[in-house]
């Protein structure tokens, strides 16, 4: 994708997205968001089969795309969904590897602040580095929800890494001892996109596997799974849709 290149090479019309988007990293798993929750489904985008719909959930638009993996990944999407095309609020629900020894695989994490390795943060020119914080109503709303359904989750902060695979040993344990929940590999990011382009955004996880537990969840199970995160997420989003 180039600079000048949009996510939204196959929209027709802007008012196909909602003012709300839940964005998974794969793109598959907003199909089976929007397959198994929504109504009237229409594809807004399929461009590099980063796929996004928008559907009717009790009564209100809400809008489902992928973000892919990383932060430069869901900077980019999350940054046009602002900046040209009126998205108000953006929701990450993806998978997140436990740290914290109170969170278990299936778990919800929800998460009101990222830390993070990546660099992505410096370009906006604050010194030292720009504090990466969930908007509290969404928080708010979102904890509501997970006591509703009667879900076990945690809410605290987690860690946004550049790599999957960490060259350097005893990093976990550090961020474990420093009160991180679990890390993952976006949430900084969309956090400081919201920031900077004053808008809201959330990230809601679910813990697939723990770094220091023998305990992981399938393939199959991450695919099909993670309904707790993924209902959550929709109460939080239908709250500020229209």
């Amino acid at each position: 994708m180039t600079p000048k290149e949009s996510i939204s090479a196959s929209i027709v019309v802007k008012n196909e997205l909602s003012k709300v988007v839940l964005m998974p990293g794969d793109p598959l798993r907003a199909k089976a968001l929007a397959d198994r929750y929504l109504t009237d489904v229409v594809c807004f985008n399929d461009t590099r089969n980063m796929l996004g719909f928008t559907g009717t959930y009790k009564g209100k638009r809400i809008s489902t795309m992928g973000h892919g993996m990383g932060i430069p990944s869901i900077g980019i999407y999350t940054h046009e969904l602002f900046t040209q095309f009126g998205v108000e609020c953006v929701i990450r629900i993806g998978s997140a590897g436990g740290l914290d020894m109170d969170v278990d695989p299936m778990d919800v994490v929800i998460a009101e602040a990222a830390s993070s390795n990546s660099n992505y943060g410096n370009a906006y020119g604050v010194p030292g580095q720009l504090a990466a914080c969930a908007d509290y109503d969404m928080l708010e709303t979102a904890v509501e929800a997970a006591k509703k359904n009667g879900v076990k989750y945690k809410v605290g902060k987690v860690y946004s890494s550049d790599f999957f695979y960490y060259p350097q040993p005893g990093l976990n344990e550090k961020l474990r001892d420093y009160g991180h929940l679990c890390v993952e590999m976006e949430t900084a990011g969309l956090y400081w996109e919201a920031a900077v382009n004053h808008k809201k955004a959330l990230s809601i996880l679910s813990i697939s596997d723990h770094l220091f537990k023998p305990e992981a969840l399938t393939a199959e199970q991450r695919q099909n799974g993670f309904t707790d995160m993924m209902e959550i997420a929709l109460e939080t989003a239908w709250k500020f849709a229209e």
